[in-house]
């Protein structure tokens, strides 16, 4: 894969893939599943840069697992992998553990 380095407060996810059988083991097709909302970061900017030119570092890195908005972000596709650059802010929360 070519090497991304995204600039400032912008971050670049892969998604992860949605469970695709229901609770009651019925398996839902392709066309039925929406866009998956969580991903794994593949790489981080170095932060936000601040009015004063203060630079704030990003509260994410390469390898966390992200909750992000169905819309959110410009989706690209780089080396065959489906790709999602996304600002800092679009990311609602981090999954731990």
């Amino acid at each position: 894969m070519s090497t991304l380095r995204p600039l400032h407060d912008r971050v670049i996810v892969k998604r992860l893939e949605e469970e695709r059988v229901s609770a009651g083991g019925i398996v839902i097709p392709d066309s039925a599943t929406e866009k998956p909302t969580r991903g794994k970061v593949v790489a981080a900017g170095t932060g936000l840069i601040m009015a004063d030119g203060k630079v704030r570092p990003m509260s994410l890195k390469a390898g966390d697992t992200v909750l992000f908005g169905k819309y959110a972000g410009q989706e690209i596709k780089i080396d065959g992998e489906d790709l999602v650059f996304l600002k800092e802010d679009d990311i609602v929360a981090v999954i731990e553990g």
